[in-house]
């Protein structure tokens, strides 16, 4: 029998703190809840895996897994918040208070790695036997801060007091060896609960030890520094995540990072596969499925080569057939620096066997390219290896049997652009799976006002595990349901505009529209754009001080690169911008801006729920998907954005009325771009020429950088680059008449709930349950619950 939280609870808080629950302090309580957590879920997590053993599995390989934090999303999926309420009251604590104890596992950065943990969660709740494999990142990216408006980045040290949901199998470790050092790969096992289901998946992520912790003879002979010199630099294997790739040692690492989970993962998973089915490889395929999530992973179909032939005996021929039925590929990106290329050198100086592996490939890549009757300069350009490089997203087309984008118009591009002459010879590997996001986290877990409504108006909580069903409420919205609607966003606000005085230290009105960038910082993202519009209103709003203007807080949210300086220039230019505006005694009392430092999972729980506007504003054609824009929808924020991604299946799915589009397609820009002139906008769009001044005629203060002078080059001057790359001023006209539209609408607050609700109840083909539903057709993969 299973016993309550009430009971288990207060013996494992003694057992971290070593005194009474009742004394023991909010991040104490966090770690024995927490393990009571995973004491009440042992029995069927060990269930899972041993139903899942002998059955067909898929293994899902990401160098990101963007979890958030745990407790909370398992007491949500297990039905277990009321029982923790109560089992942390009964010692005077609230729940809230021990749920903000937790960090933020630093495990992933962006989209990429969100996008597996939504997965795996629907994995779960479907009850697909899929486990995911990733490195344990002792520091994540990093921790962020400002310093004068600056991005500066620190450690993200998050798992100094212990993490009780990441549970080490010293059992099951592996050895991985390069051509200069041997490491040992030791897994840590995250548990992945599902909502409404016994199931429960593995997340397992792999952490770089030494083979030899320490040298006592180094030390014993004073050589201090020395003994201890193996043990840091197989640390670095697991250290952080995207380490700076700007240096060629940067580049070995990131490399080496990538083969060690590759190659931990492929071992125990060849190995699991001989245990329960024989040595004869030949029939791994059968009961095996690899998704590499983008490129990162792709060092796995080399590596399985390997296994295959080198460990098991299998010929060339047969180990191909195997590979090409195992491996499946999703691309997500158009941008070519994607793609990632790797130095032959690098290859050769870490493993050599490796390397022949992948020279084998594209020998044999160019002599089925050239029998099939292809043009050598179409082989040249897609053969695995050329130019001293070798191209991974490559690798991955010609040796899976599924190649995916994310988003329809992605998947469009990919086939006519991107990947056109992959497409040319293998359409039928080609397919689309628009993105999802799970509604258990993005609406159930982090905005419980509108989930309890949406219970109340659907009459049960069967949406949670089928989006879908919201559809037929549709036409609900009637006045009762649409002032209860007003109710959950405006209280939604003033815990948002709380959590930002004491988080951010800046006042906001609860009663202004709430318009918010939140997601990596990257040029084609175009948070300059948003910039640009917010320092031509303030310019607006001084010029002419009976100017009607709705008030209005502007929120970011998002991370630089270390090494990409011209994102960190935005960054200090939306600060600068934020000085100049909330600094304004008279303009500040209608605009705010707020960029919120250390932007990730768990400040999106706050800000989301929040927003009246959803900012997708990327150049069209240049967003693969995105799926911060499906959490805004999904909330009840309307979308304001170009016809990218997955805008265009949202505005598919709400209609015209209930979304605000602008600027130029991605049909359109090719002719556009052909006569683009920024400097004509610049000289003719009323207010660019102010604005683009002001980057350096001393509005703003960049800190004698020079950050700003550049950006304004890359805006403006051919000779520089190719000028205004990703069409912000060609765009921003449009983007300025939108906005403005979008904020006078504001106004009749019953017309805008009533589109609130249409994007609410039509988010249900954006939910990672459909995703993954269509994924589970591609991988050939069968529900197997736990009874």
């Amino acid at each position: 029998m299973t016993q309550k939280l009430a009971t288990t609870v207060p013996s494992q808080v003694r057992a971290v703190s070593g005194r009474p629950a009742e004394v023991s302090t909010p991040m104490e309580v966090w770690q024995g809840l927490s393990a009571a957590v995973i004491d009440r879920i042992a029995d069927n997590w060990n269930a899972t895996t041993e139903k899942y053993r002998a059955g067909r599995r898929e293994h899902y390989f990401s160098a990101e897994f963007l979890e958030g934090r745990a407790l909370l999303n398992n007491l949500t999926n297990l039905g277990m918040v009321a029982e923790a309420e109560e089992a942390v009251g009964a010692f005077g604590q609230k729940l809230s208070d021990v749920l903000e104890q937790e960090p933020d596992a630093a495990l992933g950065n962006g989209g990429l790695g969100r996008l597996a943990a939504c997965f795996l969660d629907s994995c779960a709740t479907l009850d697909l036997p899929v486990q995911g494999y990733g490195i344990l990142y002792r520091y994540g990216l990093f921790k962020q801060l400002f310093n004068d408006g600056f991005q500066t980045e620190h450690p993200d040290s998050w798992m100094e007091e212990g993490y009780p949901f990441v549970i080490r199998r010293e059992e099951a470790q592996r050895i991985v060896r390069y051509n200069d050092l041997t490491v040992r790969a030791v897994p840590y096992d995250m548990p992945i609960t599902g909502y409404g289901t016994k199931n429960v998946n593995t997340l397992r992520l792999w952490k770089a030890e030494s083979m030899e912790e320490f040298d006592y003879d180094a030390f014993n002979s004073q050589r201090f520094t020395d003994a201890i010199v193996e043990r840091e630099r197989t640390a670095d294997i697991s250290r952080v995540l995207y380490p700076n790739d700007t240096t060629y040692e940067g580049k070995v690492l990131r490399v080496r990072q990538q083969y060690f989970f590759c190659s931990a993962s492929l071992q125990e998973i060849v190995d699991d596969y001989v245990a329960e089915h024989g040595s004869d490889l030949r029939a791994f395929d059968d009961f095996n499925s690899i998704q590499l999530n983008d490129t990162h992973p792709v060092l796995a179909i080399p590596e399985l080569m390997r296994i295959l032939m080198d460990e098991h005996g299998l010929g060339w021929d047969d180990a191909w057939k195997v590979v090409t039925r195992t491996f499946a590929y999703t691309n997500h990106t158009v941008l070519a620096e994607a793609l990632e290329t790797w130095d032959i050198s690098i290859f050769e100086r870490l493993f050599p066997r490796i390397m022949e592996i992948v020279w084998e490939i594209d020998r044999r890549f160019r002599e089925d390219l050239a029998a099939r009757g292809v043009e050598q300069g179409t082989i040249d350009y897609i053969a695995p290896v050329s130019d001293g490089k070798v191209h991974m997203a490559w690798i991955a087309c010609y040796a899976s049997y599924s190649i995916n984008g994310v988003a329809a118009l992605h998947t469009d591009i990919l086939k006519r652009d991107t990947l056109k002459d992959w497409y040319a010879i293998w359409p039928e590997r080609f397919n689309n799976k628009t993105n999802g996001v799970t509604p258990r986290r993005w609406l159930r877990q982090c905005n419980p006002r509108l989930s309890a409504l949406l219970d109340e108006v659907t009459g049960s909580d069967a949406w949670v595990k089928d989006l879908s069903l919201l559809e037929r409420y549709a036409d609900a919205a009637d006045d009762a349901v649409l002032d209860k609607l007003a109710e959950v966003k405006h209280a939604n606000k003033v815990d948002f505009a709380a959590w930002i005085l004491d988080r951010e230290g800046i006042e906001i009105d609860p009663d202004a529209i709430f318009d918010v960038q939140i997601k990596r910082l990257h040029e084609y993202k175009r948070q300059l754009l948003n910039a640009i519009y917010i320092l031509d209103l303030y310019f607006r709003m001084k010029e002419d001080p009976n100017l009607e203007v709705p008030s209005r807080v502007f929120v970011f949210g998002a991370k630089a690169a270390p090494g990409y300086i011209r994102a960190k220039a935005v960054i200090k230019l939306i600060n600068a911008i934020a000085d100049l505006v909330n600094n304004d005694p008279v303009v500040s009392k209608t605009l705010k801006v707020v960029f919120v430092h250390n932007y990730n999972v768990s400040p999106a729980e706050h800000i989301i729920p929040a927003a009246d506007v959803s900012e997708q504003i990327s150049m069209a054609g240049k967003e693969a998907s995105g799926t911060s824009n499906m959490k805004f929808m999904m909330n009840g924020a309307l979308t304001l954005g170009t016809l990218d991604g997955a805008n265009v299946e949202i505005l598919d799915a709400v209609g015209d009325d209930n979304a605000y589009i602008f600027g130029a397609t991605e049909d359109e820009l090719p002719a556009l771009r052909e006569s683009y002139d920024p400097r004509a906008a610049y000289e003719t769009v009323p207010g660019l020429r102010r604005v683009l001044d002001a980057l350096t005629d001393g509005t703003l203060d960049d800190n004698g950088s020079g950050w700003f002078a550049d950006l304004r080059r890359s805006l403006l001057e051919a000779s520089y680059e190719p000028a205004d790359v990703y069409y912000v001023l060609g765009d921003f006209e449009s983007y300025r008449e939108t906005k403005d539209r979008m904020a006078a609408d504001y106004a009749d607050q019953r017309a805008w709930q009533r589109k609130a609700w249409a994007n609410i109840t039509a988010s249900g083909r954006f939910s990672s349950d459909r995703t993954i539903s269509d994924y589970a057709k591609v991988w050939n993969l069968q529900p197997e619950p736990v009874a």
